[in-house]
């Protein structure tokens, strides 16, 4: 890592985030809107960049765009509400304030999945609460960052070093890390980066906001509309070639219905179009890299030595050999095994079949990770017990809709090793800003809190 190139873009990013505070939040909106207006001008151009630098299918790229677009919008009307509490005193002519300052400049550390999405859900909300940003987007999608800066740079105005980028590797992100000029690391990856990173920050006492791995599941009861449910799965689970942290990675399915789902199941993967993402009739494009090849075949070989039944999980052979199209895979398990207690970033979705309710939700929450999560059902009682505190465990539960797709008025996040971070709609915001209790006293006395006597004798 160039050290002097680190330090220069720290300081610029200090620089910059101690002008643009003084701008008023709402005038902050308005430049992050005229951001989201420039992104819907070149979203085209901009999906077509995630579709070659991610592999995504280009419905999924330009989906990410809107996503980042949405996101500016969002944050516009949010610098208008960047509300604080007034709150009774118990003394006489004194009140009580919350107040919510800028914390800085933001570490951003994102993945290769959702190279422009993420940046934008930190960004944008960072942003119109006063702070800047430097942004170490994953070596994979250097050209997704490249594209969002230059036409961030097009409308920013004097605050374009708002906006900075840092490329590199583990180098440059245990650089944030350690960086007490950085209040704030918000990270985006593994659960073991998040380990490795996480104590890099709390050893100086930063903060972090952590979007790890995930384990979702989905539970399909006995009154579920299967069809609404087999596209809710198929979606969620073959989706992004399996690669979001909300993919469906384990279903478990009343006995009842288990034949029939399976059979709708297999029927539904059999129409799947897997090729060229660029393609518009192609539903899934290539693993990212050879690696995550490699992951998938070494979690099904393992499988296979158990005896356990799999569909699918193949490699299709295409003209250019650096390229790992497969099938995604469905295994049919009569145990919880030990490989559906990991994540495997490819499409492997594990299916099993249950009696009770709370057996089925007990094996859901009984992996480490805690993202996402789902039930199809047509009983109230089953969906309410999902969602309430004996359900799920999640940070994200939903009823009859798949595991993946969330949207951004909803804080995004979960619990356990998922890292416990909240990103893009409700309160996030406050993620990125610092909390002061203020006391104004109004009167002429000055009486103590508790009744406390501090009287001259």
């Amino acid at each position: 890592m160039d050290l002097n190139n680190y330090n220069q873009i720290v300081s610029r990013a200090n620089d910059i985030q101690k002008m643009w505070l003084k701008v008023p939040a709402p005038k902050r909106g308005e430049v992050i809107r005229s951001f989201g207006n420039k992104l819907r001008e070149h979203k085209s151009e901009l999906a077509a960049l995630i579709t070659k630098d991610a592999r995504k299918i280009i419905s999924e790229a330009e989906g990410e765009v809107q996503e980042a677009i949405d996101m500016c919008d969002f944050a516009t009307g949010l610098s208008r509400q960047l509300y604080g509490l007034t709150m009774p005193s118990e003394r006489p002519n004194h009140r009580l304030q919350e107040l919510w300052h800028p914390l800085g400049t933001v570490g951003c550390i994102t993945a290769f999945n959702f190279p422009m999405a993420v940046f934008a859900w930190n960004f944008c909300l960072a942003s119109v609460c006063g702070n800047s940003i430097i942004w170490k987007p994953s070596p994979h999608a250097t050209g997704c960052a490249d594209a969002i800066k230059k036409i961030w740079d097009k409308v920013a105005g004097d605050h374009k070093e708002l906006v900075l980028i840092l490329n590199g590797g583990n180098d440059e992100a245990i650089a944030l890390c350690k960086d007490s000029n950085i209040p704030l690391i918000s990270a985006t990856g593994s659960t073991q980066m998040g380990k490795e990173l996480a104590p890099l920050v709390s050893a100086r006492l930063g903060k972090t906001l952590l979007e790890l791995g995930g384990n979702n599941a989905a539970i399909i009861c006995s009154t579920a509309d299967l069809d609404l449910t087999v596209k809710g799965v198929t979606f969620s689970a073959a989706g992004t070639t399996g690669q979001r942290c909300t993919t469906l990675r384990r279903a478990f399915v009343h006995e009842d219905i288990y034949e029939e789902f399976m059979q709708k199941l297999h029927a539904y993967y059999a129409t799947l179009k897997v090729g060229d993402p660029s393609d518009t009739a192609s539903q899934l494009g290539p693993l990212i890299s050879e690696k995550s090849f490699n992951d998938m075949q070494n979690v099904l070989t393992s499988l296979k030595e158990k005896n356990v039944k799999i569909h699918g999980g193949q490699r299709l052979e295409v003209a250019d050999p650096k390229e790992f199209y497969v099938m995604p895979a469905i295994v049919e398990v009569n145990k919880v095994e030990d490989e559906m207690l990991a994540e495997t970033f490819a499409p492997i979705l594990y299916v099993k079949k249950f009696t009770e309710l709370k057996d089925a939700i007990q094996m859901q929450n009984n992996v480490k990770q805690g993202l996402s999560s789902s039930i199809f059902t047509n009983d109230v009682r089953e969906s309410e017990l999902f969602l309430s505190s004996e359900g799920s465990d999640c940070g994200i539960a939903n009823v009859n809709i798949g595991t993946s797709g969330a949207e951004i008025g909803g804080a995004f996040g979960g619990e356990k090793d998922t890292g416990g971070g909240r990103e893009s709609g409700s309160d996030s915001w406050k993620t990125y800003m610092r909390r002061v209790t203020a006391t104004v006293n109004y009167g002429s006395e000055l009486p103590l809190a508790q009744g406390v006597e501090f009287d001259e004798s």
